[in-house]
């Protein structure tokens, strides 16, 4: 790698969609794009820390996101500044789109978390899952995102899970 690799670097957008609106647009460095399974790396892009009590992200955190083309999640490995493993943090997603240096990921406010040691598989925000209205208005879409969660949480409750899809 040479020194000026960092300055080549491809960067790209992820846009991050809920309920046809854009939550959240932040800048990514491409690490990988095989087709299918495309790996970028950011910063922490929320203003300031956010605590959920079972993990605070906060400025100088580190998200390696792994977004698939085929499948309804994107999983991010979350790290301190430090370099420190937080853990993963998932996200129930439609199959990202990639074009004109943007990655759009549309949320379908599902949520996993898992802890760096295993401990804590979470599932998160099923209460606006169902307030979201997808069950009745798209319910093909309603299932994929259950079965998602359902296969992340199996992954997440197994020592090296999670892992094996970022390989």
């Amino acid at each position: 790698m040479s020194v000026n690799s960092a300055e080549t670097a491809e960067r790209l957008d992820v846009v991050l969609v809920k309920a046809g609106r854009t939550k959240i647009r932040y800048p990514a460095e491409l690490i990988g794009d095989d087709g299918n399974h495309v790996t970028v790396r950011a910063a922490w892009a929320g203003e300031g820390v956010r605590d959920f009590g079972f993990v605070r992200f906060e400025p100088g955190d580190v998200f390696t996101e792994h977004y698939w083309r085929d499948r309804w999640y994107a999983v991010k490995e979350v790290r301190a500044a430090d370099g420190t493993l937080k853990g993963w943090y998932c996200d129930i997603t439609r199959p990202s789109v990639r074009s004109a240096g943007e990655l759009v990921v549309e949320d379908l406010d599902l949520d996993l978390w898992r802890s760096a040691d295993g401990t804590d598989v979470l599932r998160l925000d099923e209460d606006e899952f169902a307030e979201s209205g997808l069950a009745e208005s798209d319910p093909e879409a309603a299932t994929a995102a259950v079965t998602a969660l359902d296969e992340l949480e199996a992954l997440a409750s197994v020592e090296g899970g999670l892992e094996s899809l970022l390989a």
